[in-house]
């Protein structure tokens, strides 16, 4: 099965470029990302639950994830630093996961109209290192943001219809 959410990673770069089409707006795309809400909704999945812990949508504003199993145990958590929010545009953000070997992360994250019901999201992640993008890259990572952002498709499309 070939994902819909492409991840482009040259050979000895410290970056990566992921990008994704949807039958979505371009309004309602980016609400997906600024809404904690309904970013809980599709980053949950059958192995644990998102929770939004803080999320102040503005420069130098905060945000805090993390994902539990039904027993309380965090999963995987998230956490990073706001440099620009504009509203259907553009997110500048850090991303750094909680205990992990992975440092942070720099990302460009580009909302595009493609028509008035098709968009794209172009995500530009900068690296520390070459070597630590790559470690990253040996994980399920590509399937996993796939699977989100199906996900994502579905839940926010489902707003569309209402």
């Amino acid at each position: 099965m070939e994902l819909k959410t492409k991840v482009h990673a040259e050979d000895g770069k410290n970056e990566l470029t992921i990008t994704r089409e949807f039958d979505l707006p371009v309004e309602l795309l980016f609400t997906a990302h600024a809404e904690p809400e309904l970013f809980e909704q599709w980053m949950s999945h059958e192995y644990g639950t998102t929770k939004v812990l803080k999320f102040e949508a503005k420069k130098h504003g905060g945000w805090q994830f993390h994902t539990v199993d039904a027993e309380g145990n965090v999963l995987f958590g998230a956490n990073g630093t706001f440099h620009d929010f504009v509203p259907n545009s553009k997110i500048t953000r850090t991303f750094e996961t909680d205990d992990s070997a992975y440092s942070v992360q720099l990302e460009f994250m580009e909302f595009e109209s493609l028509s008035d019901d098709k968009s794209k999201l172009t995500i530009h992640s900068i690296f520390r290192s070459a070597e630590l993008r790559d470690e990253l890259l040996k994980l399920p990572f590509a399937f996993g943001l796939s699977m989100a952002h199906d996900r994502l498709q579905e839940i926010v499309g489902k707003l569309r219809k209402t």
